[in-house]
């Protein structure tokens, strides 16, 4: 159980609010906008529409199980049926996650075998990432929590390899301000990323959390989540047009 004021408690509902609006827009934004991109580059589009609508889906369960947990600033966190579900959150990252480092290869339109590569290494990895940071989230032990954040360091590190070395090799092949523009978007992609593992150790403690760690840690998911889905699906959205535009596509929208 943890006891928040009544500022602390209305700020995680509202930033709890903020992301599932957050996701609901941005899927609909990219649905509506697959017409302005060459068939091609659409599947990426499709992926980004997929991972702010599964988003959305766990926001809304989040919202919930926060209001169904809570009474007189009081949240339940004891694992129970009443209690508030962190798990929402690694079922979310679980499904999404890959499927944000699938987007950055098809908007990419690579040959078939180095993106079946790419994918084959990216996928795993960031599935690792997540399932071996979720013992730690729930752990109440610091020893615990350190461990499995220390190895789900680990794959995270894979990626950014690949993202930056292997996946580097291709832009010179890419037209005219895409190359700047999927350079800005990998280092989006750190920096969104790099927010998670901060409220990690913010929250990180023996028995249960306190009020601002409770805080620090739901807001700096959400806020992490807004941008790494949201603002990195808008940026996927912005090569596609480009890359379509570089190939003649006119956009009379």
């Amino acid at each position: 159980m943890v006891q928040l004021d009544t500022n602390q408690w209305n700020l995680v509902y509202n930033v709890f609010s903020l992301g599932l609006i957050s996701m609901l827009a941005t899927t609909v934004y990219t649905l509506v906008s697959q017409p302005r991109v060459l068939a091609k580059y659409r599947t990426a589009l499709v992926m980004s529409s997929m991972v702010t609508f599964i988003a959305g889906y766990h926001y809304l369960r989040i919202f919930d199980s926060f209001k169904h947990a809570s009474e007189g600033g009081k949240v339940l966190l004891d694992g129970s049926q009443d209690a508030f579900n962190e798990a929402y959150r690694y079922v979310d990252w679980l499904l999404t996650v890959p499927l944000l480092l699938v987007e950055v290869i098809a908007v990419l339109a690579l040959a078939k075998e180095v993106s079946r590569s790419l994918i084959m290494r990216l996928v795993p990895a960031s599935a690792a990432m997540i399932a071996l940071g979720y013992p730690g989230e729930i752990s109440s032990d610091q020893n615990t929590q350190v461990l499995y954040g220390v190895l789900s360091t680990l794959p995270f590190i894979y990626i950014l390899y690949v993202l930056f070395v292997e996946l580097g090799k291709s832009l010179d092949r890419q037209p005219a301000g895409v190359a700047e523009t999927i350079g800005r978007l990998r280092l989006l992609l750190i920096a969104t990323w790099g927010v998670y593992p901060i409220a990690y150790i913010l929250g990180m403690g023996a028995g249960d959390p306190t009020a601002n760690q409770f805080v620090y840690v739901q807001v700096g998911y959400t806020i992490a989540d807004i941008l790494a889905k949201c603002v990195f699906g808008l940026t996927i959205l912005k090569i596609a047009k480009m890359k379509s535009a570089a190939e003649g596509m006119k956009d009379d929208h």
